[in-house]
């Protein structure tokens, strides 16, 4: 761990350098590399989230894309194609631009469900299908994907099975008065160059130092009561699943190494509970009606569910 704790340090302040939001969205971001996840980032145009995500991604040594998602792509735009090579008279692949560790994946809710399912394989497989051949994407590799929450019109919803694929969705909001007048007096900054902090090696490192970190038994009951509280609540048509629970473990123990510490503390997962389980949540046409949304159902599990030594 202590190799590490500088690095760590220096990809915090480096990003929050440029990106003017909350640390907790910064530290989200971190925690979701660590845990090998992917995160889905949902905010109002203009909140910086392409800014964050590239950002972020300079910081780690290793090959970025961007993807901008758009309603006539076809899955061969991001995976890549095979083209006819007239000198050797065979196929070869020209790669498409998910053969790299970092995706940035913009507005991925533009995408038909054709082109988002080609996206899920690469996020659930690590690999993905090419005209039946089958290719094995780089490690590590990480899809920040973004989405605009109020854009109805040539917008595609993300189904289930691929929003359950992003171990947490992060919310940006507006930022607040202070930090508005500090991107007015440092926005020229958004197109400096940010130091490469970590290598691949590095974070393929510190993930076997995340599966290693403690876990009390309590704090795993703790866990499995939450999980179960959304699945057996009146108003949900389907709660967080068991792959929920190990996301929010590994998001816990992921945020334990990021604070410096080898043990998991019941901060940690209340921290993340709303940003891992909320987006997996489905609830009944009622409720939904009525504006009850999986964060509410997250927020009574947090009040009602108590964490106890003797759990």
């Amino acid at each position: 761990m202590a190799p590490y704790r500088e690095p760590i340090h220096k990809v915090l302040s480096e990003v929050s350098r440029i990106y003017i939001g909350p640390a907790t969205v910064v530290e989200g971001l971190l925690i979701t590399l660590f845990a090998a996840g992917h995160a889905l980032l949902e905010g109002v145009p203009g909140v910086a989230k392409t800014t964050l995500v590239r950002t972020f991604s300079q910081t780690i040594d290793s090959e970025f894309k961007r993807i901008q998602f758009t309603p006539d792509m076809l899955p061969s735009d991001i995976t890549g194609v095979y083209i006819p090579n007239l000198q050797t008279q065979e196929f070869t692949l020209r790669k498409g631009p998910i053969f790299a560790n970092v995706i940035l994946g913009d507005e991925i809710n533009r995408a038909p469900a054709k082109t988002q399912s080609a996206l899920l394989e690469a996020m659930q497989e690590y690999q993905v299908t090419i005209e039946g051949v089958t290719h094995v994407l780089p490690r590590p590799f990480l899809v920040l994907a973004t989405q605009n929450p109020i854009e109805q019109e040539g917008v595609y919803e993300l189904p289930e099975a691929q929003l359950d694929r992003f171990l947490m969705k992060l919310h940006i909001d507006y930022p607040s008065a202070d930090q508005e007048l500090k991107v007015l007096k440092t926005h020229q900054r958004a197109h400096e160059a940010v130091p490469k902090v970590l290598s691949g090696a590095d974070i393929l490192e510190i993930r076997k130092i995340v599966e290693d970190v403690h876990v009390s038994d309590e704090l795993a009951q703790y866990i499995v009561r939450i999980v179960r509280f959304t699945r057996e609540h009146p108003q949900t048509a389907l709660g967080a699943s068991p792959r929920a629970a190990l996301a929010l473990l590994r998001a816990s123990k992921a945020r334990a190494i990021v604070n410096e510490r080898t043990f998991v503390l019941p901060d940690d997962v209340k921290a993340l509970v709303r940003k891992v389980l909320a987006h997996r949540i489905i609830m009944q046409p009622e409720a939904e009606l009525s504006g009850v949304s999986g964060e509410d159902v997250v927020k009574q599990a947090l009040d009602r569910v108590k964490y106890s030594e003797s759990a």
